[in-house]
C-alpha cells in the first residue's frame, strides 16, 4: 500500500457539474485534475437557468464573467395553450426566498467554456479530448484509467477521490448499475435553433416561453443570443408513437404547424442548426456516493427539461460536492456513510423538483397551471419552486401541498375551467 497520490481529486466531465466541483474544490486548496472527453467549444442542450444560479455563480467566482457575456435576461417565463387563448406570465421578482430572481438564458457553447476556464484559472489541470476508460476504488485510493482521443495513449491517475460528472453517460452508474429510469417521463425532444423569431413584448423580450399542444405535448422558446432561439417540442412516448413518422426535420416542422400560436410565431423563423432527438431522458440514482465516489449533476439525475432545473441543479450538486470530499479529506473518511447527508440532499431535491414535473404531464395540473388568475399566494409558493429554490420555507412548502391537493380535486371535480384534453389519444402517461 502506499500513500502517494498523483493529485487530490480528480474529476470525470466537464460540464456544469463537473466543472462546479473542480472550482470549488481549488478554491479550497486542493490539487485537482479534470478528464473531459470532448474539446470546448461543444454543441449542449440546456439553455435556461434558474434564479439560484446567481448563488452559485457567486460561489464560483464568475459573477462578474456571466455579466459581462450579455446573456439574454430570464426574469421568469410566459405561458400559452396551444390556441393562444389562455396563458400567462411566471415572474420570479415575485418570489422572495432567492437572492436574485433575474437569471440568464445561456449559450451552452459559451456558457460551459466560462466554467472551464475558471477552473484552469484556479489551477485544475484540464485535459480536454480525454476519456477516463475505467476505474477502482480500493481502500485508500481512487485509480482511474484515461487515453487521449487524439493518439489513445493511455494513463492513470491515483486520488483520494472521484467525482462522476459524466452526465447521462454514467461512468459509474453503468460500473455499479445505478440507474432508474422514470417511467412517467418517458419523453422525447426534437429541437433545433433558429432565427427571425419574434421575441416577446415588453420590457421582458427573452422570458422563456412554454406553450403547451392540445395533447400531453409542449414546445419550449428560449433565446440563447440577439439572433438566435432554442425551439423544441417533447412529447411522451406514449403519443410520439402516434404521430406520424418522418425524419427529424418534418417531425419538429408538423409539430409547430399543428399548433396554431407557434406556426404564428415561426412564419418567418429560419432554421440555423441541425434538428436534434433526445430521448429516455429522466432518471435518478439508487446512490449518490459510495466509498471514495460521489455523482454530481446527470451522472446521478436528470428531470424532463420543462422546468428548466438541469444546469442550475448541475452547479448546485458539484459545489455541494467539493464540500463534502472537503470535509472527508479533513477527517481521512472516504466512506459511503460519510457521504450520507449529501445522498439525501440530492434525493431531496430531485423528489420535490420531480412533483412537479410529474403533475404537469397531467391534464389536471395544466389546468391549474395555464389558468390566467391561480390563487396568488399559492401560486407564488409554486413559483419559489421554479426558481430554484427547492429547500423552501414551511409555508412555502404547505402552500405547494396546497396546490397539490387541489390539482388532485381537478381531476374529479372542475374547480377551474378544463382546457386540456382528457380521452387516451393526448398522450398522458398512466399514473
Amino acid at each position: 500500500m502506499t500513500d502517494t497520490y498523483d493529485f487530490d481529486f480528480a474529476v470525470a466531465g466537464g460540464g456544469p457539474a463537473g466543472s462546479s466541483a473542480a472550482i470549488s474544490l481549488a478554491q479550497r486548496g486542493h490539487s485537482v485534475v479534470l478528464f473531459e472527453r470532448e474539446t470546448f467549444p461543444r454543441f449542449h442542450i440546456g439553455e435556461s437557468l434558474l434564479s439560484t444560479a446567481n448563488d452559485h455563480f457567486a460561489k464560483l467566482g464568475v459573477a462578474e464573467t456571466m455579466e459581462a457575456a450579455c446573456f439574454p435576461d430570464k426574469w421568469g417565463a410566459r405561458l400559452f395553450t396551444h390556441d393562444g387563448l389562455s396563458g400567462r406570465g411566471i415572474d420570479f421578482t415575485d418570489v422572495t426566498e432567492v437572492t436574485k430572481p433575474k437569471t440568464v438564458q445561456v449559450c451552452r457553447e459559451v456558457f460551459d467554456k466560462i466554467l472551464l476556464d475558471r477552473a484552469r484559472e484556479l489551477g485544475v489541470d484540464v485535459r480536454e479530448g480525454y476519456r477516463v476508460n475505467a476505474c477502482e476504488f480500493s481502500s485508500d485510493a481512487a485509480i482511474l484509467d484515461f487515453a487521449s482521443g487524439d493518439d489513445g495513449v493511455p494513463g492513470r491517475v491515483r486520488v483520494h477521490a472521484l467525482v462522476d460528472a459524466t452526465g447521462r453517460n454514467g461512468l459509474l452508474a453503468r460500473k455499479f448499475n445505478l440507474r432508474t429510469d422514470e417511467p412517467l417521463l418517458a419523453n422525447i425532444a426534437v429541437f433545433s435553433h433558429y432565427k427571425n423569431v419574434p421575441r416577446l413584448a415588453g420590457d421582458r423580450p427573452d422570458d422563456i416561453r412554454l406553450v403547451s399542444r392540445n395533447d400531453a405535448g409542449w414546445f419550449w422558446l428560449i433565446p440563447i443570443s440577439k439572433e438566435l432561439m432554442s425551439v423544441g417540442v417533447v412529447v411522451p412516448k406514449s403519443l410520439y408513437v402516434q404521430l406520424p413518422k418522418g425524419s427529424p426535420e418534418e417531425m419538429l416542422d408538423r409539430a409547430i404547424a399543428d399548433t396554431p400560436v407557434l406556426a404564428d410565431l415561426m412564419r418567418g423563423a429560419t432554421r440555423e442548426w441541425p434538428v436534434r432527438v433526445e430521448k429516455d431522458f429522466s432518471y435518478s440514482a439508487s446512490a449518490y456516493a459510495g466509498d471514495r465516489w460521489i455523482l454530481a449533476g446527470d451522472a446521478g439525475s436528470f428531470l424532463d427539461p420543462v422546468f428548466s432545473t438541469g444546469v442550475s441543479i448541475a452547479m448546485e450538486s458539484g459545489i455541494e460536492a467539493a464540500v463534502e470530499l472537503d470535509r472527508a479529506l479533513a477527517r481521512n473518511d472516504f466512506s459511503a456513510r460519510q457521504f450520507a447527508a449529501f445522498s439525501r440532499r440530492q434525493r431531496r431535491r430531485f423528489k420535490t423538483f420531480r412533483r412537479f414535473v410529474v403533475g404537469f404531464y397531467t391534464p389536471q395540473f395544466r389546468d391549474l397551471f395555464f389558468d390566467p388568475s391561480p390563487p396568488p399566494r399559492i401560486f407564488k409558493a409554486v413559483v419559489t419552486v421554479l426558481a430554484g429554490k427547492w429547500d423552501s420555507s414551511l409555508r412555502t412548502r404547505l402552500l405547494n401541498h396546497m396546490f397539490f391537493a387541489i390539482v388532485a380535486i381537478q381531476k374529479r371535480l372542475s374547480l377551474t375551467r378544463m382546457m386540456f384534453r382528457r380521452d387516451p389519444s393526448a398522450g398522458y402517461p398512466s399514473e
